[in-house]
């Protein structure tokens, strides 16, 4: 039996053009996707933000509502921070007390950037929103004067 030579002759690999059109459906891809993940990052960014605040504000009231140390409690928004500090306010503060929570450093804050709550009571002694923007896109806190916090 006679085989033919072209039988076990087989070609192994891509050409030029199978490489380059994998390559150009990658960076199509690469270049669809990325900024929907990077919208949704900033997204994400900025509902952690607005927990953390959130939950700041309730824990430093809940600590004036205490009288935890016999001392009021407040909330302060730096950039990249939300601290949580004791005193009547944050100049002033028992910095050894401070409850400091991290927040993605392209979140810019505006607004209210310090509230401080009344011992016993719990009532901020200043109400308004705090809003947290980056890329186009905003969270707002808001504390009434009754100390209710929305967002």
């Amino acid at each position: 039996m006679i085989l033919n030579k072209a039988v076990f002759e087989s070609k192994f690999g891509f050409t030029l053009l199978e490489v380059l059109l994998a390559v150009a459906i990658l960076a199509l891809i690469t270049g669809i996707g990325l900024p929907i993940f990077r919208s949704w990052q900033v997204s994400n960014d900025l509902d952690v933000a607005a927990t953390i605040t959130v939950q700041s504000l309730r824990r430093a009231q809940f600590l004036s509502q205490a009288v935890d140390s016999d001392q009021s409690w407040g909330v302060r928004i730096e950039p990249g921070q939300v601290i949580i500090f004791q005193g009547n306010s944050f100049a002033t503060r028992n910095a050894s007390k401070d409850e400091s929570f991290n927040i993605s450093g392209h979140i810019t804050a505006s607004g209210l950037t310090e509230v401080v709550f009344s011992k016993f009571y719990g009532l901020p002694q200043s109400s308004g929103a705090i809003i947290f923007s980056s890329n186009n896109q905003t969270r707002t806190v808001t504390i009434n004067s009754k100390g209710t916090v929305f967002y």
